[in-house]
């Protein structure tokens, strides 16, 4: 099992934002933006609701400004002592934000003004505040839902486009990736571009809004009162998008700890008996907690960064505002500005206070939608080295004989990969059984999975009926042989459905039949629900005999031309073996059999047998013509036939005898 990393490497406190792809951000951004235009109309009301929703913001704080001017006007009107207006301002003060609108209604009755223009004003301004709140959470709500609809049907498409991809890319991108980080880029990464496409392009686009047209109004209004309202936007902005991007490298780092968490679990749970039966729970423990507590002590400087980031954000904007009640007070002492003009810039920079301290979130979104996106294009985008040639048809099946021509192969991980196949010719037809021995690591499995066409081979090639399968499509080849391979899986379902998992509509009887001639049938048959019973995770309710019987009748069922048995009675014991080559013999006569396997025992009756060394045929021929040959064969023979002889009886001693 993989040791994760340590956390020593999996920490550094030093976070450098130089390690952000940042010049990727506005390709990949805009890739994803452009998903999401598959679904034009949704999109689009959207945008026009979160458009809306910023206009009636930027309205709201000149309705309250108004306001509060026409209750000045009629608290003017409603009391001649000028100390008794003054005091009646002092109380409205501090009702400014939220609620001046109903303090300064209570006012003029409680003084009771006389002028019915002022107060018919002041109603009318009331009703359209009221009126563009109610636009506003509307407009808002909307927004949210028709975003959400939109991210989910692009994170659905995602989801099916990657899982789509992972099924046709070819066995070597396997190979180089390990399951648990293909996980994490299908479910986090996934995650990650669904919450940019949701709030991060539109919460964007009404911040752009709100500051733009908002400073416009303000500067407009007083220009040296605005610069000092807006004197926070830029550190708030700044302090917002660093910590973003901190935020967005600390998120790339606890990805790969929770990627390498992912695969350490997986591998427990698969290997779950060799960790107990070494009695290796604590070491797996210890390893499994030592990249937890990374991520543990990542989480938690990410939570300090995030606060202190915060408090210094708060700190700028309360500075602002305090300063602008300073100002704007003495400026409306002096008679060059309103209440109400000061009250519009309060109730702004209180408006603009949460969209500017979301530039952090923007920012965080697009930086993990960003790295998440190209991850996820990583795959979506990777050329599968086995797919159809142009113009492939499909295989034209007559007799179904296959060849292999001079074939060479060897592995392309990294350079200059060893060769495992060499030169390699052979042919098997209908009813012929060819059979393939040789020592571990000699190109016994690595030549089965050529035959599918899993891999290509390095030179020379393989025919079909003539047809050389680079020159077919994929799906009538792998239509056209069955492969049961050396390490069998199973999937959690019922035995029935495992065995028809070539034909999920193959009748009852034919399951049947293929489960007897693999020697499964009466154990099957036994079992609590018969067919119907659950076999448990990668067929963990069944022996490991018992699961190469039920692989071996799955591929049965297929009925495929060529029939390749990939050391797939290993774990069976010998008798048993006996019986299932009995039946195959008779189930497979009019197809072309390829038998792999250990125990040369199970290949007395094949027509002609390879015995590979180092890649190479070494040798080839009938059971018997190997045997009178000599060499590698007949040694094997020996060797295996001296260990399953029963052990000489012990001659009795002399000394026993006459006692």
């Amino acid at each position: 099992m993989n040791a994760p990393p340590s956390q020593a490497s999996a920490v550094n406190p030093d976070l450098d934002l130089g390690k952000l792809n940042i010049k990727a951000m506005p390709r990949v951004l805009g890739r994803l933006t452009r998903l999401s235009f598959r679904y034009p109309w949704q999109w689009l009301f959207a945008l026009a609701c979160a458009l809306g929703s910023a206009i009636f913001n930027l309205i709201t704080p000149r309705l309250l400004g108004r306001a509060v001017d026409q209750a000045h006007h009629l608290l003017i009107d409603g009391h001649t002592h000028p100390e008794e207006t003054r005091s009646a301002f002092l109380q409205l003060t501090p009702e400014l934000f939220g609620l001046a609108t109903r303090q300064a209604y209570e006012l003029v009755i409680d003084g009771h003004a006389h002028v019915a223009s002022p107060r018919a004003a002041l109603l009318a301004t009331a009703l359209m505040i009221v009126a563009a709140c109610a636009l506003r959470g509307t407009l808002t709500g909307l927004q949210g839902y028709f975003g959400e609809v939109v991210a989910q049907r692009v994170g659905y498409d995602l989801r099916l486009a990657f899982f789509e991809k992972l099924q046709r890319l070819s066995f070597g991108f396997h190979d180089a990736n390990h399951s648990g980080d293909l996980i994490a880029r299908g479910m986090l990464d996934l995650e990650g571009v669904r919450a940019f496409l949701e709030s991060g392009v539109l919460r964007a686009l009404v911040l752009l809004l709100l500051v733009g047209v908002g400073a416009w109004r303000l500067l407009g209004m007083d220009l040296r009162l605005g610069l000092i309202a807006l004197s926070f936007v830029p550190f708030v902005a700044w302090r917002a998008t660093r910590m973003g991007l901190l935020l967005r490298l600390s998120w790339q780092r606890l990805q790969q700890l929770m990627s390498d968490l992912t695969l350490a679990m997986e591998e427990n749970l698969q290997g779950v008996r060799v960790v107990r039966a070494f009695a290796s729970k604590a070491l797996e423990l210890a390893k499994f907690d030592q990249t937890a507590q990374a991520a543990l002590l990542l989480a938690n400087r990410r939570i300090t960064l995030r606060m202190g980031s915060m408090s210094q954000m708060a700190f700028a904007y309360y500075t602002a505002m305090g300063l602008v009640l300073w100002v704007g007070g003495q400026r409306v002492s002096d008679g060059l500005m309103s209440v109400g003009g000061l009250t519009e810039f309060l109730t702004f920079m209180t408006i603009l206070q949460q969209p500017i301290r979301q530039v952090g979130m923007i920012v965080n979104s697009s930086s993990r939608a960003a790295s998440a996106g190209s991850r996820l294009f990583e795959v979506l985008d990777a050329e599968a080295d086995i797919q159809d040639a142009p113009g492939a048809q499909a295989l034209a099946l007559a007799q179904g004989v296959l060849r292999f021509e001079n074939v060479d192969f060897a592995y392309r991980l990294g350079r200059g990969g060893r060769k495992i196949l060499s030169d390699i010719s052979f042919e098997v037809g209908p009813g012929k059984t060819l059979g393939i021995v040789g020592p571990p690591g000699s190109g016994k499995s690595t030549l089965a999975h050529l035959i599918p066409r899993f891999y290509d081979v390095s030179f020379g090639r393989i025919t079909l009926d003539g047809q050389d399968i680079r020159d077919v499509t994929l799906d009538s080849l792998r239509r056209a042989v069955g492969l049961v391979q050396q390490e069998v899986f199973l999937f959690d379902v019922s035995a029935h459905d495992n065995v028809a998992y070539a034909e999920p509509w193959a009748e009852e009887q034919r399951v049947v039949e293929a489960a007897s001639i693999a020697q499964i049938h009466e154990h099957v048959a036994g079992l609590p629900d018969g067919y119907g019973t659950r076999v448990g995770e990668r067929g963990v309710a069944l022996s490991g005999g018992q699961r190469q019987r039920m692989s071996i009748a799955r591929g049965l069922l297929a009925g495929r031309a060529i029939l390749v048995l990939d050391d797939s009675t290993a774990a069976i014991d010998a008798a048993t073996e006996q019986r299932v080559r009995s039946s195959l013999r008779n189930a497979v006569s009019g197809r072309g059999t390829i038998i792999i396997a250990h125990r040369l025992s199970s290949l007395l009756h094949a027509d002609e047998i390879l015995v590979l060394d180092q890649g190479r045929i070494v040798q080839r021929g009938t059971h018997a013509e190997l045997l009178r040959a000599g060499g590698t064969y007949a040694e094997l023979w020996a060797l295996q036939n001296r260990a399953d002889a029963p052990p000489p009886r012990r001659k009795k001693s002399p000394v026993l005898e006459v006692a």
